[in-house]
């Protein structure tokens, strides 16, 4: 099956519909599927709910969703970089789901390997854990988390071959696995496609099985969220 697509936007063609659910790779503004994102927001897909580690920053990342209004619900661990997205959030108008950073990733993780829920200890006794069951389990309290599936995933790798065997690289690899596995169809875009049979097969990541569709992004400019440089020392 070829999973090549020419662009972001063919490779999301019969995908996207109003009220579906997405997975979305990165960290921060590292790794994340910008072009799809992009894609996304051309198309003007609405009522989503977003399941990502953090909501970008303002007019970058999921932050371009958020200022066009297409989010219905986050559900996140980090959002402290987006001013439109407190905004929303303060005003109503934004439905959040706040979930501990590994707990994200496991739910994540957990929904791509058909485990519907799990128990864990973070968040007990917190507001985390309002409104979920609560079990003992050697004298200790643990929360029931739900796995989570996604109608989509979307995801930013390094390289690729031909057959969606997928390789990241350093903070690019945070989230964007378990995200990839917990969607029924995954988009990846990625720097370079090379034949199949030009990866180490013990250096690959994200076997092709999971990988439905794939697009070339680049080229890509290094965004930074901050910028911080040391004062000047005077000679």
């Amino acid at each position: 099956m070829k999973k090549l697509y020419p662009d972001a936007a063919a490779a999301l063609d019969g995908v996207l519909f109003d009220g579906m659910t997405i997975c979305a790779g990165g960290f921060g503004l590292c790794g994340i599927p910008e072009r799809l994102i992009d894609a996304i927001l051309a198309a003007g897909t609405t009522d989503l709910t977003i399941a990502s580690n953090n909501a970008g920053i303002d007019g970058e990342g999921l932050g371009k969703l958020l200022r066009s209004r297409q989010v219905r619900k986050m559900i996140s661990s980090y959002v402290g970089e987006n001013k439109e997205f407190e905004r929303q959030y303060l005003a109503g108008e934004l439905e959040v789901e706040f979930c501990p950073q590994g707990t994200l990733a496991e739910r994540c993780r957990a929904g791509g390997a058909g485990i519907p829920g799990f128990y864990t200890k973070t968040g007990v006794g917190t507001q985390v854990a309002e409104g979920k069951e609560v079990r003992s389990f050697d004298g200790e309290d643990y929360i029931l988390e739900r796995g989570i599936r996604a109608d989509l995933s979307i995801i930013k790798g390094w390289k690729a071959d031909e057959a969606g065997n997928l390789v990241f690289r350093k903070t690019a690899r945070n989230f964007n696995q378990p995200m990839a596995t917990a969607g029924k169809v995954c988009v990846a875009e990625v720097e370079e496609v090379v034949p199949v049979g030009s990866l180490d097969p013990d250096q690959i990541h994200l076997p092709g099985i999971y990988v439905n569709r794939l697009i070339v992004g680049a080229p890509y400019d290094k965004k930074i969220e901050f910028r911080t440089v040391r004062e000047r020392v005077a000679a």
